[in-house]
């Protein structure tokens, strides 16, 4: 076996590797990426499979392993520098990286979008409490970059002129946000009693009220329609993907708000499978998901 089909055969164990570590953590980033071609779904697989290591360096595994955030911190330098490292060799040990990283040269993810995650993965740290210039370069690093990063993956081979590229990324960076808000939404009361986290400025389990809870949802059912209407300039098969994507965060955003504040504390809202699959059929037919706002009014 020559060297390249060495690094071939590595490469392919790479990718494996990064789906399979999707596979074990969401079931709703799997419906979606089961649309994806192939080489397209390759590439996604990629990158939320760092995305996940490195969460699991701050908020999981290495908590539970006991590790200190000294600890912690070196660990997540050590994975940029690989990742970095990596995106200028195309090479890495860790499988994953390397998986990440072949797709970073292939799709032209540059630091400029993996600085500001592992910034936004290193606060969480130290910051435990934000403000409101403090939460949007958080939600920024944390979750648009990454839909920055897809929206590289989706757009090989595909010229756009920057009018669309406008939209596209306005869209990508809005429905990363919208995300990452609803995640901290229903994850409220956890991630402050458990990571003694508050993200939200000003907002508390113990002062949260109903009027909080709608108009964080209102920031978001905006984010979603921003997102929604940059659908239309992606390629059809990210298209589908995306809408599926949207249309589960949107129904879930529907249930947030129909849920009363109090009880979000005591509960982590999910969408039930039956729902997810009446879903994923609309993506697979191209039929637009309904705004919040509509979802609602219909319900």
């Amino acid at each position: 076996m020559g060297v390249d089909d060495s690094l071939a055969r590595y490469t392919d164990a790479a990718l494996k590797t990064s789906a399979e570590v999707i596979r074990c953590y969401s079931t709703s980033f799997g419906l979606a990426s089961r649309i994806l071609d192939r080489s397209t779904r390759s590439s996604i697989e990629a990158v939320y499979a760092l995305v996940r290591v490195a969460d699991e360096i701050v908020d999981g595994a290495a908590a539970g392993a006991g590790l200190s955030d000294a600890d912690v911190e070196r660990l997540l330098d050590d994975l940029e520098r690989d990742t970095e490292t990596a995106m200028a060799t195309g090479y890495s040990a860790n499988l994953v990286v390397h998986a990440f990283a072949v797709t970073a040269r292939s799709t032209g993810i540059g630091v400029e979008l993996t600085r500001p995650f592992f910034a936004s993965m290193r606060a969480d740290i130290t910051q435990h409490e934000h403000t409101q210039e403090s939460f949007d370069l958080y939600v920024y690093g944390s979750a648009e970059v990454v839909g920055l990063m897809c929206l590289k993956a989706f757009l090989v081979g595909r010229p756009v002129t920057p009018e669309e590229d406008a939209v596209l990324v306005d869209g990508a960076r809005h429905l990363g946000a919208a995300f990452q808000k609803i995640n901290f939404l229903r994850d409220l009361a956890e991630d402050f009693t458990t990571l003694g986290r508050s993200y939200f400025p000003g907002v508390r389990p113990g002062n949260f009220t109903e009027a909080d809870k709608n108009r964080l949802l209102d920031d978001i059912d905006e984010d979603l329609r921003i997102s929604a209407a940059a659908l239309p300039g992606l390629p059809p098969t990210p298209r589908r993907a995306v809408a599926l994507a949207q249309g589960l965060f949107t129904d879930l955003a529907v249930r947030l708000r129909r849920t009363p504040a109090e009880e979000l504390l005591r509960a982590r809202i999910r969408v039930p499978n039956p729902v997810k699959f009446r879903i994923m059929a609309q993506a697979f037919t191209g039929r637009a998901v309904p705004e919040p706002a509509a979802q609602e009014r219909t319900a």
